[in-house]
């Protein structure tokens, strides 16, 4: 284990983010399966006030959201920064409808990257977001993942906008080709 990923260990930072989710009243969770988010996936699984739906893309998970939030339910979109490009066009959506978006991107392409395929997105994550009219926090401290989502919660669902937490590659740890 790298020595990032180990301190991140020593800090539950997935359970503080479910809590958060769970105190903002999040019901609907969509998420494409990724290893950055595993044990806050396992988790919203787990929670009988939550339903945790696999997606096969992206942007499915933008319109299932937007379904929710017409259906009286807040939700959250969980993704790897790959998968920032694959949802450009329907995140015209949350502007054009003006309904709340909460995404939380575990990042790639970052500290510690081996794979350079993951590197272009994955630096290019963040000015995408911004473009898309995203609001864009950075999480780079385990200790701080309660009151980034807290923060990022209230404006999403309080605004109706749309809110990115890009989790940091050096919180979730670096991969190799042997992982």
């Amino acid at each position: 284990m790298n020595q990032a990923a180990a301190v991140s260990a020593d800090i539950d930072w997935p359970l503080a983010i479910h809590r958060e989710l769970s105190a903002a009243a999040v019901r609907q969770v969509a998420y494409v399966p990724d290893a950055g988010h595993a044990r806050l996936i396992q988790l919203c699984h787990g929670d009988a006030a939550m339903r945790a739906v696999s997606l096969t893309t992206e942007e499915e998970g933008v319109a299932m959201l937007a379904g929710a939030w017409l259906g009286g339910q807040r939700g959250a979109l969980l993704m790897q920064s790959s998968g920032v490009g694959n949802c450009v066009n329907m995140l015209s959506l949350t502007r054009t409808c003006g309904f709340p978006l909460l995404t939380l991107v575990t990042m790639r392409g970052e500290w510690g990257e081996f794979n350079p395929w993951q590197v272009p997105m994955g630096q290019a994550s963040e000015a995408v977001l911004k473009l898309c009219g995203a609001t864009v926090y950075r999480l780079e401290r385990p200790e701080r993942a309660g009151e980034t989502i807290a923060a990022a919660a209230r404006l999403a669902f309080n605004s109706s906008v749309h809110v990115v937490v890009l989790i940091a590659q050096a919180m979730i740890g670096s991969k190799s080709f042997k992982d």
